[in-house]
């Protein structure tokens, strides 16, 4: 697992600096151009290309080939994906086997040892199929009816197996590794909850400050927040060492997954009091600054939720306020994961555009209330132009709010030149992996290959790796046009001149990126025609 990557100058960051202020009328009006930087359509394709897309078009009513098409289709990264909601249903329930876990059998809550009044062992829902079929539903959306509240089954499934994933991050990222490899993918951000007790600890001594800048000094006072990183370092070298174990890198058996690019987003609770969100805001970018391992925040928990609601607009204050002191972390947002009924109308006015605007958010997760904020159009437009790429999970957005097809903004996103990259969220919760969302893209919103192609490449575009990207401008209106160093090159087929070397040496996401291609060009061989 490449998890210490060199460090590499320059990188390319999306988003305006808070200071710069609002985008000029003009620039919130202007259209996305369809044009290479070299003039050619953006929606120009090659031979190989057009023979793809034949043999897509052809097995369109063949569930076996698609399939197997879609899982083969190199998809970029995972940028939005929670670890312990990304791990198999049924590899938990062998965890929680392995040590020795019970499980309450009227909740389907797993505890820890020993088992009491009312729990059974969980290793015995290795030889009952009745009994682990219930754990499962209980875990995941398996066979979750429609019509159900699926918001509520869905979040509570983190609390019923929250005692598993609190163990073993290195054997939760191998199983999620696996998958996304053999989905063809080559990055992966993943959340997970830093130094999670040390943090909650340290809230409770400092306490609430409104404040902020006197709040962040009680915290790093003493070098506090300075011990919590360390704490969190140590955390990531057990999770690294595990994981490599697991899938034996290093040796003649090492597996696919010990080649994955792997970088950590931290989590913040919303839901928890503003001087434990605080804290662990600050915990989370002082981290991306000071551990490579980690790039970003990001604020989770049910954005319907209570005090995640009272307390938003300050959230959106504290990370505005963190921005400017740890400059080179970054940030990605949960924002607009709501919907009319779900919330009351004054509280879907304005959750994506605070995040944009105040919190400085360079991604957003969800969005799925984009028409229903205030001033949406201008969102949507500043988006655009800051290429502040929207995370689109399809199968959670239905299965958590009911949404999908025409009410979904997904097309919305697109129409409005804002990048849009597919991201699963929480697969094993969902019980899918990332060529479902593809599958879904192609047979709901009619994509076809070249477009789907392009989703996969801004994946990585929008991906929080350091250096220079292989790819010119704003790839989203003007097309995917190497840069001047590259451009004498063809990406994944011929070799790199001396530039482009030059560029892929000391560019990680240049690097990946080429990797993609390459990946594109005998995916292309296989299901098209040969160049």
């Amino acid at each position: 697992m490449n998890l210490r990557l060199p460090p590499a100058a320059g990188p390319r960051r999306r988003g305006l600096p808070l200071a710069a202020g609002l985008l000029s009328l003009s620039a919130l009006l202007a259209p996305a151009g369809p044009a290479h930087a070299d003039g050619a359509a953006w929606w120009s394709t090659t031979p190989a290309e057009r023979g793809t897309s034949a043999y897509l078009d052809a097995v369109r009513d063949e569930p076996r080939a698609l399939g197997r098409f879609f899982a083969a289709l190199p998809k970029g990264g995972d940028l939005h994906n929670h670890l312990s909601g990304a791990v198999s249903t049924e590899y938990l329930v062998e965890l929680a086997a392995e040590d020795g876990l019970c499980v309450d059998t009227a909740t389907y809550t797993a505890l820890a040892a020993p088992c009491g009044p009312g729990a059974r062992p969980a290793a015995e829902a290795r030889t009952d199929h009745r009994f682990r079929d219930r754990v499962v539903r209980a875990w995941s959306m398996q066979d979750f009816p429609a019509g159900g509240n699926g918001h509520d089954h869905f979040f509570d499934t983190f609390g019923k197996f929250g005692e598993v994933t609190s163990r073993h991050r290195g054997k939760l990222l191998a199983n999620v590794a696996d998958t996304v490899v053999a989905q063809n993918q080559f990055y992966l951000e993943t959340l997970v909850t830093p130094a999670s007790d040390g943090a909650k600890k340290l809230a409770a001594e400092v306490g609430w400050d409104q404040d902020l800048a006197a709040l962040h000094r009680k915290l790093t006072a003493a070098g506090r927040l300075d011990r919590l990183v360390t704490e969190a370092g140590r955390e990531s070298d057990e999770a690294d060492a595990e994981f490599r174990a697991t899938e034996h890198c290093g040796g003649a058996q090492a597996r696919p997954a010990c080649g994955l690019t792997v970088r950590w987003v931290s989590q913040v609770s919303r839901g928890s009091a503003p001087e434990r969100v605080f804290t662990q805001m600050a915990l989370g970018m002082r981290l991306a600054e000071r551990d490579h391992r980690f790039v970003a925040v990001n604020l989770v928990q049910p954005e319907d939720g209570e005090r995640a609601l009272a307390d938003y607009r300050l959230q959106m204050r504290m990370l505005h306020y963190l921005r400017g002191v740890y400059p080179k972390a970054h940030v990605t947002l949960h924002a607009g994961e709501l919907w009319p009924g779900l919330v009351k109308p004054e509280d879907l006015a304005f959750h994506i555009q605070e995040a944009v605007d105040v919190a400085g958010a360079e991604r957003i997760g969800h969005g799925v209330d984009l028409v229903h904020e205030d001033g949406w159009r201008r969102t949507a437009r500043t988006m655009a132009a800051r290429e502040i790429a929207v995370e689109v999970p399809f199968s959670s957005n239905a299965q958590i709010l009911g949404i999908k097809g025409d009410d979904h903004p997904f097309a919305t996103y697109r129409r409005f030149g804002v990048p849009v990259v597919l991201a699963t969220d929480d697969p094993g919760v969902s019980r899918i992996d990332i060529g479902h969302e593809y599958a879904y893209a192609h047979r709901t919103y009619g994509l076809g290959y070249p477009e789907l192609k392009d989703l996969a490449r801004a994946s990585l575009e929008y991906a929080f790796l350091p250096g220079a990207s292989l790819w010119a401008g704003n790839p989203t209106r003007q097309g995917w046009s190497p840069v001047a160093a590259c451009r004498g090159a063809r990406p994944g087929v011929s070799e790199p001149g001396p530039g482009c070397r030059d560029l892929l040496a000391a560019s990680p996401k240049a690097a990946v990126e080429w990797r993609q291609e390459a990946a594109f060009r005998r995916f292309e061989a296989r299901f098209g025609i040969r160049r």
